[in-house]
């Protein structure tokens, strides 16, 4: 690990204390030039670098960052495992991820790993410190690139979670199932799967004999016991 000297705080004009950055990448070429962009303005301060997982609970617990820049790819293992860890400790900084991928899958991963943001290498010097600004004070944030696809992708997940808790059920069924939980009726289903109404009749009916149900309120019962139905 690549360690740098405390900055003092002197920080923006104010005297506010200065967002405290930890970089977790095994670019050097790379880390220099982040560092420079975000100490050429006010308020920011790379406190400390690190070139892999095993590096970064050593590198918080010693430097104390308000935000770690994480890069998926390091040589020891997925940066989505030192999110994971870090999760799992108490006041722990929150992450944004800056990466070379806008893969789905990596994006999601790192969503439910509890990284609070994710940018796509190439972003600009103003997105990189907007983004470490909004984490820091406890927001999220996710470039143009990955933004719009983040509700498809939760929607994705949950519908294959739905498929596992319910493995009888066809991916359609499964989702039939999660509307049915959030309490609408066929005809709404209808609109929103954008099928007949009497296709929708024809999947409660089949969820109902799969599940050994009888009833509407039975099916949501069992469905929100797992989770569905919620948002």
């Amino acid at each position: 690990m690549d360690e740098h000297q405390l900055v003092a705080p002197s920080g923006p004009a104010g005297g506010a204390t200065p967002v405290r950055v930890l970089i977790v990448d095994d670019h050097p070429l790379f880390r220099e030039g982040l560092k420079a962009a975000l100490e050429s303005a006010e308020g920011v301060t790379v406190v400390a670098e690190a070139e892999r997982v095993a590096d970064v609970p050593e590198a918080v617990a010693r430097y104390s960052p308000n935000v770690v820049i994480m890069d998926l790819s390091l040589p020891d293992g997925s940066g989505l495992e030192a999110v994971r860890r870090l999760a799992t400790q108490d006041q722990s900084p929150p992450v944004l991820m800056l990466t070379m991928s806008d893969d789905d899958g990596n994006l999601l991963a790192a969503l439910q790993a509890g990284a609070r943001g994710y940018l796509v290498k190439g972003a600009g010097r103003e997105e990189v410190l907007h983004a470490v600004r909004t984490v820091a004070a406890g927001g999220a944030v996710f470039g143009g690139e990955v933004a719009g696809r983040i509700t498809a992708l939760l929607a994705g997940a949950k519908m294959r979670e739905a498929g596992q808790l319910f493995p009888d059920l066809t991916a359609r069924e499964a989702e039939v199932l999660d509307l049915v939980a959030r309490g609408h009726d066929n005809r709404r289903i209808a609109r929103e799967l954008v099928v007949a109404e009497k296709t929708v009749r024809n999947h409660v009916t089949h969820i109902f004999e799969k599940l050994h149900v009888a009833t509407r309120a039975e099916a949501v019962a069992r469905a929100r016991d797992m989770g569905l139905g919620d948002g």
